[in-house]
C-alpha cells in the first residue's frame, strides 16, 4: 500500500511498536503486510474452514464458516479503511486473525470450554486468538508463535477480563492488555475491524438463516433496517417479488452492507475531523471514534435482537448447540483424565487443563466429533461424518 497517503491518525507501519522478538525487515513488504502473510500461512488459519459460525459444519456445505466470515470481515474492513485513509494491511491482518482462537461449534463450544476451565483461569476466545499467534503456532526456529507486531496483537485482543489483563500486564507491561486497565482504546484500525465483524455476521447470519429455512423473508420484514432495503430493491426490480430464487435476498443484503459501510465512513470521518488526533497514539487516548450514526446504530441493535430471538434461540439451533456443548465437555473430561490421548506436545505439558483447552480449541468441528466418538463411542449427530 502507499503509506504516504495514510491519515495522521492511521497506524503507519514505519512507526510500529515492533515485535516482541526483534527481526530484520523484509522489504518490499511493510511489517503489517508481513503479519498478514504469516497469518494466512498459519495452521490455525487453515482450520477455520471447518469451524462453525451458527450452523454446524456438517449441516450444509454453503453455510458460513469461521474462514469465510474472516474473509468477509477483511473485505468490509478494507473498503472502509481505504475511504478513511487507514492502514488497510493492518485491518486485513487483524480481520484474518481475530477468530483464530475460536473453538469448534461456535459460541456453544466456547461456552462449554469456559465452563470446564472455570477453576483453571477460564477460557476467552479473543485471549485464545492472541495465545495462538503468540505461543501455539510452531513454525519458526527462533520463537514460538508468529511474533506479530504490537498493532496486530492489539487488534486481535478485542476483549479481555480485568483478571486476565492484570496477569498479562505483569508479564508484558507495555503489551496489548494494558489498555483494559488504563481505559484507553485500540488503534483506529482495530476499532474498525470490531465494527466490520458485527456487520458481517449480522448480514451472513440472515443469509444462512434463510438458507436453512429457520428464517423467512416475511419474518425479516419485521426488522425496519431490512425492510427498508428490501422495499428499495423491489422499487427498482419489481419482478423479483414473484421470481423464485434468492436474488431479492442477496440484493437486499448487498445494499444493506453498502449503506452501513457508507454510514460508518461518514460518521467516523466526522468524528476524526472534530477530534483531529495528531497521530495513532493520540487517537488511542480518545473515546471510541469509529462508529455508526445514532439512527443506524439503533436499527442495528433491533436487527441483532431479532437474530438473537428468531435464529440463535431457534429450537433447532438450540438442539444442535446443546449437543455441541456435550461434545466439548466430554472431550475435556476424557483428555484431563487421560492426557496421553492427546499428541505428545500437549500431553507433556505441566498445565494439563490449559493444554487440554488449547487442544480442543484448535479442533475443527468434524475432528472434534471424530475424537468424541473415538473416546466415548457416542454419535450425538446422526448425520455427521
Amino acid at each position: 500500500m502507499n503509506t504516504a497517503g495514510l491519515a495522521p491518525w492511521a497506524s503507519h507501519p514505519q512507526h510500529t511498536r515492533g515485535r516482541r522478538i526483534a527481526e530484520a525487515l523484509s522489504p518490499p513488504r511493510t511489517e503489517h503486510q508481513r503479519d498478514r502473510d504469516r497469518i494466512v500461512h498459519s495452521t490455525a488459519f487453515r482450520r477455520l474452514v471447518y469451524k462453525t459460525q451458527v450452523f454446524l459444519n456438517h449441516e450444509g456445505d454453503l453455510f458460513r464458516t469461521r474462514l469465510t466470515h474472516s474473509l468477509e470481515v477483511a473485505q468490509l474492513g478494507r473498503s472502509a479503511a481505504r475511504a478513511l485513509r487507514l492502514n488497510e494491511d493492518l485491518v486485513e491482518a487483524i480481520a484474518l486473525a481475530h477468530d483464530l482462537g475460536h473453538t469448534p461449534f461456535g459460541h456453544a463450544g466456547q461456552d462449554a470450554l469456559h465452563a470446564c476451565m472455570q477453576a483453571h483461569g477460564g477460557f476467552e476466545h479473543n485471549l485464545q486468538s492472541l495465545r495462538v499467534v503468540d505461543k501455539l503456532e510452531a513454525r519458526y526456529p527462533a520463537f514460538d508463535g508468529l511474533n506479530l507486531c504490537f498493532e496486530t496483537r492489539e487488534g486481535i485482543l478485542k476483549h479481555c477480563s480485568p483478571r486476565n489483563a492484570q496477569r498479562m500486564v505483569a508479564l508484558e507491561p507495555a503489551g496489548p492488555a494494558q489498555r483494559f486497565l488504563s481505559g484507553t482504546q485500540p488503534s483506529v484500525e482495530a476499532q474498525l475491524v470490531n465494527l466490520a465483524d458485527e456487520m458481517a455476521y449480522n448480514a451472513h447470519d440472515i443469509d444462512d438463516g434463510v438458507r436453512s429455512g429457520l428464517l423467512t423473508m416475511t419474518q425479516l420484514e419485521e426488522v425496519p433496517l431490512f425492510a427498508r432495503w428490501r422495499d428499495a430493491v423491489l422499487a427498482d426490480h419489481p419482478h423479483l417479488a414473484e421470481q423464485p430464487g434468492r436474488r431479492l435476498l442477496f440484493e437486499t443484503l448487498r445494499r444493506l452492507l453498502s449503506a452501513q459501510i457508507g454510514d460508518l465512513v461518514a460518521h467516523t470521518a466526522q468524528n476524526l475531523a472534530e477530534a483531529a488526533p495528531a497521530d495513532a497514539d493520540a487517537a488511542r487516548q480518545l473515546p471510541p471514534i469509529v462508529g455508526l450514526s445514532p439512527a443506524l446504530k439503533a436499527q442495528n441493535a433491533e436487527l441483532k435482537q431479532f437474530l438473537f430471538t428468531r435464529l440463535y434461540r431457534h429450537p433447532q439451533v438450540v438442539q444442535s448447540t446443546t449437543a455441541a456443548r456435550q461434545v466439548v465437555s466430554e472431550l475435556f473430561a476424557a483428555y484431563t483424565a487421560r492426557p496421553r490421548e492427546m499428541p505428545e506436545d500437549y500431553a507433556a505439558t505441566e498445565d494439563t487443563h490449559r493444554a487440554v483447552a488449547d487442544y480442543i480449541a484448535g479442533m475443527t468441528d468434524r475432528f472434534a466429533l471424530r475424537e468424541h466418538h473415538r473416546l466415548t463411542g457416542q454419535r450425538l449427530f446422526a448425520d455427521a461424518p
